[in-house]
């Protein structure tokens, strides 16, 4: 803890004239007035414990009322597992296929053109895509920096099968990636297959990518992935207009609940491409032990290994329509109206000393960008103060947030300018090096930054005692040693 830290104080007052002043600068947030009503109602269990949730790229959070549907559903009816056709099994098949069409429904996709693959979650339906897709000598794979590492674990498959990795690196000060890089490198397209990966929405900075560029990847060739776990919470994702070829998505970054349900969005034509490495229970419709021969099940049922969490499938459903009966155009401009606030403010808070208490990494205004802020708080004398202290501090205050790198080591690499030959040469050898040792190494005070994430349940409040929060590091000096602030800061 740092020295003499001063405690959040919050003022009732102080708040209410704030929230006037916003509501002057950000009308449209008077459209998003529901979501207040929800918050006192759906998600009362926030202001009860006294928790300032700010981690929903992390995770999302349920409303009451998709808990107690679910409840009732199971309580009223009796299920089986789906791979069988008696009374039980046949009912909940059902509830499961009724699921899987909603999906489609929910993002307008065409049930002959697209298919809804359940999976674990977001990382597990980017596995099924790597350990599938047909990579091979004269193909290539490429992909952002800007990626999360389910993303860029898809390189060992396209490196294993003889495909070239190609990464296209972000650009200062916004961290977003250059539209000439990108049309350039899809320019090059190889003599094999070729998949092109990107976020549409970083869950580092909250860069919103250009859903474009897939239009012009196809134009030239490519098959294209689009990682959807980040953007689809609070922004509509329409595959009727938009025709990626794969999309990924973990549900409880939506509405919270359930966990361990995942989605792979995929183009008939491309799933038609797909080479499964192995089968499991329910991927195939006859196999031999004697004839050492089997064949692969049509459509969806050939990605869908063993059985599937089935009680939980009827649950996706019920947060899908939770979020169609608020609106995602509602949650995106609470949303985005409360982000620019923080960034606003953020940005304006300067010691005694004229230096910034907050260094921000990408974009800092709300131009193509989500509601994810990340950051590193500085000292007075300008220096990085190590995001565990951060996060300690954090949690005496009940508040929620997330800090390192989140699972998106290209995105950190640009924003803390760590340069390609700084990283090859800490994997020389065969020696592993302890954490704080890879930190010495690189030069870095810790391992990352603090993100900050908002969604459908955050409040004015909510930022605003965010704000209290970062006012306790106003010329205030950690315990902790630090180093000059990163170069984008």
């Amino acid at each position: 803890m740092a020295r003499n830290a001063p405690a959040v104080r919050y003022s009732t007052a102080q708040m209410d004239a704030a929230l006037a002043t916003f509501r002057q600068q950000y009308p449209a947030f008077e459209d998003t007035r529901l979501l207040d009503d929800l918050r006192a109602t759906d998600y009362a269990r926030l202001d009860n414990e006294g928790q300032l949730y700010l981690d929903y790229t992390g995770g999302g959070l349920y409303a009451e009322r998709q808990i107690r549907a679910h409840l009732d559903m199971l309580s009223q009816r009796v299920f089986g597992n789906p791979h069988s056709d008696n009374p039980t099994s046949s009912a909940m098949t059902e509830l499961v296929e009724h699921a899987r069409a909603f999906i489609l429904e929910y993002f307008n996709a065409d049930p002959d053109e697209y298919a809804a693959i359940f999976t674990l979650n977001a990382s597990g339906a980017l596995k099924l895509v790597g350990e599938s897709y047909p990579f091979a000598a004269g193909g290539r794979y490429l992909l952002t920096f800007d990626n999360h590492n389910s993303v860029n674990g898809i390189r060992e498959f396209a490196r294993a099968k003889g495909a070239e990795i190609t990464y296209v690196p972000m650009q200062p000060p916004d961290l977003r990636v250059s539209n000439d890089l990108i049309a350039a490198h899809l320019d090059q397209m190889g003599s094999g297959p070729c998949l092109f990966s990107y976020p549409a929405q970083s869950n580092f900075t909250g860069v919103q990518h250009p859903l474009e560029w897939m239009e012009w990847a196809h134009a030239r060739g490519w098959d294209v992935l689009v990682d959807g776990a980040a953007f689809v919470p609070t922004n509509r994702l329409d595959l009727s207009r938009w025709h990626p070829d794969f999309v990924p998505l973990s549900f409880y970054k939506m509405f919270g609940y359930p966990t361990g349900v995942g989605c792979l969005l995929a183009r008939r034509a491309a799933l038609a491409k797909l080479q499964r490495p192995w089968f499991a229970g329910g991927t195939i419709w006859a196999v031999t032990v004697q004839g050492d021969r089997h064949y692969m099940a049509e459509g969806e049922a050939a990605f869908e290994d063993g059985t599937l969490s089935y009680l939980s499938l009827p649950a996706v459903e019920i947060g899908l329509k939770h979020l169609l009966s608020i609106g995602v155009e509602t949650i995106h401009t609470r949303v985005m109206t409360l982000t620019g606030w923080l960034l606003d403010n953020l940005l304006a808070l300067r010691h005694d000393t004229g230096t910034p208490v907050a260094c921000v990494y990408g974009p800092r205004d709300c131009q193509m960008r989500g509601g994810t802020i990340a950051l590193n708080f500085l000292d007075p004398q300008g220096k990085v103060i190590d995001e565990r202290v951060v996060s300690r501090r954090a949690n005496m205050h009940t508040i929620s947030l997330r800090t390192g790198c989140f699972c998106n080591p290209g995105a950190g690499e640009a924003a803390f300018s760590i340069s390609k030959e700084s990283m090859a040469g800490l994997f020389v050898g065969e020696e592993t090096m302890t954490y704080e040792q890879f930190l010495t190494a690189l030069g870095l005070p810790s391992g990352g930054a603090v993100r900050v994430s908002l969604g459908l349940a955050t409040t004015f409040a909510d930022v605003y005692r965010f704000m209290e929060f970062a006012q306790t590091f106003l010329n205030d000096v950690p315990d902790e040693g630090g180093l000059p602030a990163r170069q984008h800061c």
